[in-house]
Order: C-alpha cells, then structure tokens, then sequence
C-alpha cells in the first residue's frame, strides 16, 4: 500500500513519513501543500492519504472534496490531522467522506493502529472484489432476477454485536455509523441523534453506546420524554428521597441517571421535555452531578447522555419552547440520519432484506421483487422511513404466499398517495357521503391519522391538536398503525 503524507510543516511532515516507511514497511512519497499532492495523485495511485488540515492555499478539507470528487476517490481513504481546536472541522471532514482524523502532536501508536486498520480495510476490499469475480463467474447459470437479488447486498448489512445489524447502502449512511463509533470513544460528549420517524435513531444511539466493541457490558437506560407525565419526570429522571412527596416509597428510589451510571441514559423525543426540567439536565452535562428529589447530598454522576429527536431544535429554540443553553450543548455531538427519500439507493437493498427475512419467518416463497413492484417502491415517498417498508414487506408477506412480490401486493401504497378518489374534497362536517357497501369506522379513523400526521411531519403535538385529541389518545392510535 502506498501512502502520500501533505504536511506544510516539513520537519513534521518528515516525521510520519519516516516513521511509516521504516516501522511499518509502506512505500511513502511526501509533499508540502494540496496542489503538489493533487498532482501526485494524477501520475501514481495512493490507497492512503494523510494530509495537514491547515496548510496555506488549499486546506485539508478542500483537498479532500478535490480527491473524493476524482475516479479513484471512493478508493481512496483520507485521514486529517489536526489540532484540539479544529475538533469542528474534523467532524466537517468525516461528513465528507474523511476515514478518521489524528490529533496533532501526532501519537505515533494510534498513527500505526490507523494505518494498520486502513491496510486491513483494503485487503478486505480486494478480496471481496475478487469473491465477487468468481461469484459472477459462477452465475452464469443462474437466472438473471436471482443474481439482481443477491447483488442487493453489496454494500451491506454491517454487522454489530449487541447492536446487531445497521444497513449502510450510501455515502450518507457510512459516514453516519463511522461518526457513531468515533463519538463512542468519548463518553463525555452529549450526543444529539436528528432524523425523522422511523429512521432508526435508537439503533444509531446504541451504536454509540456500544461502539466496534465485542461486549460492552455497562447498562443503555431509554427513556422516552413524550410517555411521561410532566409531574412525574423529575423523580423519574433523578429518583426520590424517603418522605419527599406523598406516595412515595419509604427507602427512596433511584432515578434512570443512577441506573445508567458507568453507561448511556437515552433520552428519545428529547424535544417534548418539560421545559423547567431542560436547566435541571443542563445543570448534569456540565456538572456531572445530581440531587435526588428530596435530596441534600449531590450525586456523582458517569453517564453518557445520548438524546434523539424527530423535530426541528433549532426552530424550537427561536419559539422559545426549548432552552437555547441545553440545545448548544447538545448540539456538541450531532448526528443526522437522513430520510429514507433522501438516500433512495437504500429501498431496494432493505426491500430484499426485509424480503428474505419474513419470507423465512412465516415459511413463505417470497424470493424475488418484480420491475413494477421495485418501481413503485423506489418513487414512494416513505413519509415513514425504513420502519414503514419493514412493516409494508411484512404485511406483504403475512397476506400473500408467492415467489415473486408484485404490485398488487403494495398496492395500499399507492392508496396512501392519493386521496381514495374523492376529488381531494375536505372532510366537512355535515357533508360526509356515506359509502353504500358499509364502513369500517376503526380503518377511517386510522386514516385520517395517518393523514394528519403526515400533513404535519409527523411533529405529535400538532397533529394532536388539530385532531383534537390528547397526545395519550394519539400514541394509542400510533400504536394500532
């Protein structure tokens, strides 16, 4: 493997260069700006690239855009070096497509650590192309939908213990897992998991807590923000003392923060927290203490805090219905998982999946997806991400027996995108027409809830108030959907 160290600072920049060739045996050429290694990278191939991030014309990021944006850039795995207070800009690089970055002084144990991971990465590459050579060799036998099928799994399932399996089908989505695993390694760092529903920011904040480890044994405590009572969210989160309000147990009880301590507290829908409760977990990030209700003696606290959301902070903080304090600093840590829409590669790949994995469940022969059916699935919108296509493949396969999944099998999907025929006339009252075939009233108002939550993204608390319901009554009828 070839390696191209950029380094402004020469003697620096000498310094990994020799390192690398005399420890670690790789053949190494060295240069002192992005320019110079651009040209390099023109007349010979490098697998690895090591480059400054603050060097005078072109920096580290920018020659990363320009190296990823080349024939050879997915190849390619570019690690930044950089200083303690460019901690932004290294999350900036590993967004675009940086495979790590090194803290400067460089650690010349954790430099060989990256560059052994980077050769072993590379060896795998190879092997894997080679294994897909012969499979495709192999075949040639076999009929042209059953190797489209299996060809879904190219990119593939990354497998996690304890976690168990993350799809990663797009740029997007690698980078996603590889900043999870990075923020694992600090467990002093709040992280702020954002996407929509159902794209699988549960299992993005487990694989923060859990990391590449083989067994992480310290406790995940979840806590869901929109499921408890305003009143009762402070005893929840911090516990209570003997005699600290009415009804309480005599010996107290711990709060999940005590349960999580030495692990990860989850805190989901972090945006429905009461709003006098935010001051109180601000006060535990920065202090990494807490009191008991009822409490005199401050608690020491090592706990991870790992929250998600599915609405928009930033716009909560202008209304002033979320604290801007707490948002910055949950905001230290932040991952986005993007729709399921915005990374369209995905769908077919999770469809075979999903596919296989109920058709062996139920006994069914579903093995392939029809041309229409994947047309259909690929231009759906997915307002419900990947936890409405795991439920769509499962009600496919729990009401059809076939070895082929077809359109007519998904058809309700279609009918979720138009409006039943009715001319997108309102539902007035006093001007309902009645069908004369019957009505099943428990499916039409499941319908219009799922209409309404999509009207407004999903965002609960609106849906709840145009529906007129309280939000108890709107995750009840969640549940049944």
């Amino acid at each position: 493997m070839k390696v191209l160290i950029v380094d402004d600072d020469r003697s620096s920049g000498a310094a990994v260069a020799e390192f690398i060739e005399e420890q670690l045996g790789y053949e190494i050429s060295l240069c002192h700006s992005g320019d110079d290694a651009l040209n390099l990278l023109q007349t010979d191939t490098y697998k690895m690239v090591i480059s400054d991030m603050r060097m005078p014309g072109m920096s580290g990021i920018d020659l990363l855009k320009k190296i990823k944006e080349t024939p050879e850039g997915e190849s390619t795995e570019v690690v930044i070096m950089t200083g303690f207070g460019d901690m932004e800009t290294s999350i900036e690089a590993l967004r675009g497509g940086a495979y790590d970055y090194l803290l400067k002084p460089v650690n010349i144990e954790e430099l060989a650590i990256l560059i052994e991971r980077v050769a072993e990465n590379m060896r795998l590459k190879e092997e894997n192309r080679d294994l897909k050579e012969n499979f495709q060799k192999e075949i040639s036998s076999v009929k042209r939908e059953e190797a489209e099928r299996i060809n879904y799994y190219e990119t593939t399932i990354r497998e996690i213990t304890s976690v168990g399996k993350i799809g990663v089908f797009s740029d997007a989505m690698r980078g996603v897992v590889r900043m999870a695993v990075q923020f694992h390694a600090d467990r002093s760092v709040p992280v702020l998991i954002e996407g929509e529903t159902g794209t699988g920011k549960e299992v993005m904040a487990r694989l923060v807590h859990f990391g590449d480890e083989e067994e992480v044994l310290q406790p995940f405590i979840s806590i869901n923000c929109s499921a408890i009572s305003p009143t009762l969210f402070e005893s929840e989160l911090f516990g209570y003392e003997d005699g600290s309000f009415t009804g309480a147990r005599k010996q107290g009880k711990p709060g999940k923060l005590e349960l999580a301590q030495g692990g990860t507290l989850f805190l989901d829908e972090i945006g429905e927290m009461p709003l006098d409760m935010q001051p109180k977990l601000l006060r535990v990030l920065q202090q990494r203490e807490m009191y008991r209700v009822g409490g005199s003696k401050p608690i020491e606290l090592d706990v991870r805090v790992i929250c998600a959301t599915n609405r928009n902070l930033k716009e909560m903080v202008a209304e002033k219905t979320f604290r801007s304090d707490l948002y910055y600093r949950l905001n230290t840590g932040r991952i986005y998982i993007p729709a399921l829409r915005e990374r369209r590669e995905a769908i077919l790949s999770f469809s075979q999946i999903f596919l296989d994995e109920y058709a062996k469940k139920r006994g069914r022969k579903f093995k392939f997806i029809s041309k229409d059916a994947k047309k259909i699935m690929h231009e759906y919108e997915w307002p419900g991400n990947i936890r409405e296509l795991k439920n769509t493949i499962e009600r496919a396969t729990l009401l059809y027996n076939n070895l082929e999944l077809r359109p007519e099998h998904i058809r309700f999907l279609q009918a979720d995108e138009e409006e039943l025929n009715t001319g997108d006339q309102p539902l007035t009252p006093g001007r309902i027409v009645l069908p004369d075939d019957g009505l099943h009233i428990e499916q039409l108002e499941l319908e219009i809830v799922r209409k309404a939550l999509k009207k407004f993204d999903n965002n609960k608390s609106k849906t709840a108030e145009y529906l007129g319901i309280t939000r108890s009554a709107l995750r009840s009828r969640m549940n049944k959907l």
